[in-house]
Formats: C-alpha cells, sequence, structure tokens
C-alpha cells in the first residue's frame, strides 16, 4: 500500500464516513470539502437498521444513537381520506429481526459524529475551500486539482461529490442528472407549533394524486420535520430556494384538511427540485472511484439516500483493508455494490409512482395489497435492503 493518502472529494456523510472507515483500517485519508466549512444543509434523515449497522462496522454506533429519535411506526396515510392504509412496528420484534433499530435524526447530527471522529483521528486530514475539478493518474498515484489551488497527489481518489460530480463526469461523462419534475418543500418547526392530533411518534407518508406529505419528530422531540411533495412537471433543477406558504399550497387543495394542516403549520419554506441519474456500471477508472451521491444518486422515495452512502463507505474501507493493489480493491468495491445500489434507484423510482402518488385504480391496487400485509411480510420485503451493511452484494 502507498503512503500516500486516499483523497476523498467531498466532506458530506459519504466522504466523512469513507475517511472513518479507512481509519478504521490504518489507512490515511485527506478529505478535500469544497465549502469554507465543514457542516450540512437540510433537516431531518431516515436511519434504517443497514445504517446503524454501518455505524456499529464504523465504530460509532453508540455516538449515532444518542443523536436519534427512536419512532414506533412507520405509517401510510392516505391524504383524500385521512385513514390509515398500513403501518409498519418498528418495535422489539422488528430489532431482532433486523438487529438494529429504524430511526430518525437531524442530517446535521448525523455528520457531526462522523466530523467529530475525523477531527480525532490522526489518519484524517480534513481541507475546505478545496473544490476539486478534475484529476490524472499513473500507475502509483492520482493528482487532484482543486480551483485556485495547488495540485494534491494521492494514492487513490474517492469522488463523494455529489449530484454533479466532476469526478463522475470524467469516469462516466453523463452529463447533467435527470430533473424528476418532481418540487419538494421542507419545514422543521418547533414541536409546539406542530397541531396536537399530529405530533405522532412515527415517520407518517400521507400518500396522494401526484403529492404527498411526510413528517415525524427530530432533535430529542424538540423539533418536527416537515416534507412536502408535489409533481408539478417542473424542467429546471433548484435547491434550497426560500419560497412562499401560497406556493406550497399549490395542488394540495384535493387533500384531507387534517394532512393540509401540516403545510400550514409549516414556517420558512424552502424548494428543491428532485433529480436524480440512472444506474451505471462503471464507478472506477484506474484509481479513481465514485462513492454516495456520485455513484447513484437517487430520488427520496425509499429514504436511502444516506443509508446507501454508508454502505458504500463500508464496502470501500472494507476492500481496501482486504487488497494490497488499490486497484484491484476499487474494482472489487465497485462489485460489491453496484447491484444493490442500481436496485434502490430503481425501486425510489416506482415507489414514488405506485406508492407515494397513485390515483383511482392505482391507489386501490396499493391500498388493497398493503393492508393485508403482516409485520412479518414486510420483514420479508424489506429485509433484502435493511438486512446489510455494505458487505452484502444484493
Amino acid at each position: 500500500m502507498s503512503d500516500l493518502p486516499i483523497i476523498i472529494a467531498g466532506g458530506g456523510i459519504g466522504g466523512l464516513a469513507s475517511a472513518c472507515g479507512l481509519a478504521r483500517k490504518g489507512v490515511a485519508s485527506l478529505v478535500l470539502e469544497q465549502s469554507a466549512e465543514l457542516g450540512e444543509i437540510g433537516a431531518g434523515i431516515q436511519i434504517a437498521p443497514n445504517a446503524f449497522h454501518c455505524f456499529d462496522y464504523l465504530g460509532i454506533g453508540d455516538q449515532a444513537r444518542a443523536k436519534a429519535v427512536y419512532i414506533d411506526k412507520l405509517r401510510l396515510m392516505d391524504a383524500q381520506t385521512a385513514e390509515e392504509i398500513t403501518a409498519i412496528p418498528l418495535d422489539a420484534p422488528f430489532r431482532k429481526h433486523f438487529g438494529n433499530p429504524y430511526a430518525v435524526v437531524h442530517r446535521a447530527d448525523l455528520h457531526g459524529v462522523l466530523l467529530d471522529f475525523c477531527k480525532v483521528s490522526p489518519l484524517v486530514e480534513l481541507r475546505t475551500s478545496h473544490s476539486v475539478t478534475r484529476f490524472e493518474q499513473d500507475s502509483a498515484s492520482v493528482t487532484v486539482f482543486c480551483e485556485g489551488r495547488d495540485p494534491v497527489k494521492g494514492a487513490a481518489l474517492i469522488g463523494a461529490d455529489g449530484l454533479r460530480s466532476n469526478i463522475r463526469q470524467q469516469i462516466v461523462g453523463d452529463g447533467e442528472p435527470r430533473v424528476s419534475g418532481h418540487t419538494t418543500y421542507r419545514s422543521v418547526i418547533p414541536v409546539e407549533q406542530m397541531p396536537e392530533d399530529l405530533r405522532w411518534n412515527a415517520a407518517t407518508l400521507w400518500a396522494g394524486p401526484k403529492c404527498h406529505i411526510v413528517h415525524y419528530p427530530l432533535k430529542g422531540w424538540k423539533l418536527f420535520n416537515l416534507v412536502v411533495t408535489y409533481h408539478r412537471d417542473v424542467t429546471e433543477a433548484v435547491a434550497g430556494v426560500p419560497v412562499s406558504k401560497d406556493e406550497v399550497r399549490q395542488g394540495f387543495e384535493h387533500i384531507h384538511p387534517k394532512a393540509q394542516q401540516v403545510i400550514e403549520h409549516g414556517k420558512d419554506w424552502k424548494l428543491w427540485v428532485l433529480c436524480d441519474r440512472d444506474p451505471v456500471e462503471n464507478w472506477v477508472n484506474g484509481r479513481a472511484a465514485l462513492l454516495g451521491d456520485a455513484a447513484h444518486p437517487m430520488l427520496q422515495y425509499f429514504a436511502q439516500g444516506a443509508c446507501m452512502a454508508m454502505e458504500d463507505a463500508v464496502a470501500l474501507s472494507h476492500c481496501i483493508g482486504l487488497h494490497d493493489d488499490l486497484e484491484t480493491a476499487l474494482l472489487d468495491y465497485q462489485n460489491r455494490r453496484v447491484v444493490k445500489t442500481a436496485r434502490v434507484q430503481m425501486n425510489a423510482r416506482l415507489i414514488g409512482d405506485y406508492i407515494y402518488h397513485p390515483d383511482g385504480a392505482q391507489a386501490a391496487v396499493r391500498n388493497h395489497i398493503m393492508q393485508g400485509m403482516t409485520a412479518e411480510d414486510w420483514y420479508r420485503q424489506l429485509g433484502w435492503i435493511y438486512g446489510g451493511n455494505g458487505l452484502d452484494n444484493v
């Protein structure tokens, strides 16, 4: 193994998790983050058992658990009738079956757990204000070029630089991401501002025609995370743009007043247009590889984006610890991860169409199937995704 560090482009959840994993294997890394400060934007994320398996592998399980809110169930509601379609209990039998809980956490808190590990590890160096633009490589090293900075040399390069990854464009070259047309509005409010009859200890999804609403508690029940999505057929990608409540209301006139309360009580709404990419098999070029959203950006509907990035980090560090040759290690990492992440990407699209947003007969089929499912049925359905930590192939 080279004496040079492995360079990680991107200091988000996937990039820092990779640095943690490599440090656990005794491998030095250099994280290059384009922002002036290391931090996370956004609000709540859902953490399934597979993510907790990853935390345990990385040695930060206790710290991650301390930041989480442990909800009682995943609840699917009919947004037009306000009736429950189904609920997946997240109780002791669920935890026993999967070996870990399901929880929700503020994205910044999870990022902070990873960042704390990296700050104290002598094997991790963090540099901010380093925007990676391209790389060159030879048989022994990779040279990384950053905007307005001197080139940096490393043993390998991990592109964890997100949806519009410059590293991806050099490896895959597939241009701009696919704009889904789905518009998501996000808000975080104090728990006392959430209507009392909606303060459920659950990750709740209100599914309606071309729209849905999600809410769940955060920060030890101090906050509620609100996410409102409508399929507006927009064609331009935007991220984090402040919008008025009137804009958020548009398209939700047909849903039940109980669900509409979520919109009315939200404040400081911000807009994102959801994007993803088609799955690809080629994440690796010699000593450079992709990870997280740079490798497999997906729609939010499976609540697995951060979880898949964590699994990538586990698989990457495992493979680098397993092989003496870095190029062999990166190919092994790719081969372990391509099928599962592609399956999640594809299922996220299908879930959006057939569970989150259907109408009429399609919604009736959804309700008929899901109302008849037991907890054990759900365990079987979700085992392929919740049961692993990144070292499983599918």
